[in-house]
């Protein structure tokens, strides 16, 4: 487990859920995660949060007016200085989807399309620095970018977030790459060739949440009412699987290997 007051600069610092069913997600994710879903905010359209233990975890809302719910869960990478990543994110070759917007004295957000496909979040901390718990049961435990264009992901989050790439593995089977802020040892995500099933233009982040025990967790989507779309494998970073909610958002779930044993 790690607990931290900020993140790391280009690190996942935060997690949100557009869902089409909100008091459904509200349920599923509460029961499933022991969360706790606090009240939409009509300051933010509704915008809510899910914490555990009283820390923040991620946030969720419903559709927007015209703009239908994708069902689908973000993740936001910490920018120092949004004005910055921007314009390096259209220097790389992304687009700006959603541009630099405060939240009150929380932050500054963003929303960019790397030139692989994948949305992602852009967050620039104010007084809300995201998630401080990882890597315990109901919390963030990994993220990940599956992409059919490595090469061109890898320069894209290198040039624009600044932070350093290590290759795990870089063969024609296996290419995984992990990458971390500079000056500092644990690494944030991964980078995975994905061409073999992720279609050019069609990549995706993949958020994993840490569980005690991947089957038990398995089970209680099931009874909660979603959906199993991978089970359990065994890898040499713990157990893992992947589900939907009842809406149909994806998401994965793992158990490290510290405590799986």
């Amino acid at each position: 487990m790690t607990i931290r007051s900020k993140a790391p600069a280009g690190a996942p610092c935060w997690a949100d859920l557009w869902t089409s069913d909100v008091e459904e997600s509200r349920r599923f994710y509460s029961r499933l995660f022991d969360w706790e879903a606090q009240e939409p905010d009509p300051t933010y359209g509704g915008y809510f949060m899910f914490t555990r233990q009283g820390s923040p975890i991620a946030g969720a809302m419903g559709s927007m007016g015209d703009q239908q719910a994708d069902d689908t869960w973000k993740p936001y990478l910490c920018a120092e200085d949004m004005t910055a990543s921007l314009e390096k994110v259209q220097a790389a070759g992304g687009q700006v989807i959603v541009p630099a917007m405060p939240v009150g004295e929380l932050g500054v957000q963003a929303v960019v399309q790397d030139p692989t496909g994948a949305v992602v979040g852009l967050w620039q901390p104010g007084a809300f620095q995201g998630f401080a718990v990882l890597g315990e049961h109901g919390s963030p435990s990994w993220f990940e970018l599956h992409t059919a264009d490595h090469p061109r992901a890898v320069a894209f989050y290198r040039d624009v977030l600044d932070v350093e790439l290590q290759p795990v593995a870089d063969t024609g089977d296996f290419r995984y790459w992990t990458f971390r802020s500079p000056g500092t040892e644990d690494d944030a995500g991964g980078i995975m060739d994905s061409r073999a099933w992720v279609a050019p233009g069609a990549a995706a982040w993949s958020i994993y949440w840490e569980v005690d025990d991947v089957d038990a967790a398995l089970d209680r989507v099931k009874e909660l009412g979603g959906t199993v779309v991978h089970g359990r494998d065994d890898t040499p970073w713990g157990p893992m699987a992947e589900a939907t909610d009842p809406a149909g958002a994806r998401f994965k779930l793992r158990t490290s290997p510290e405590v799986a044993g």
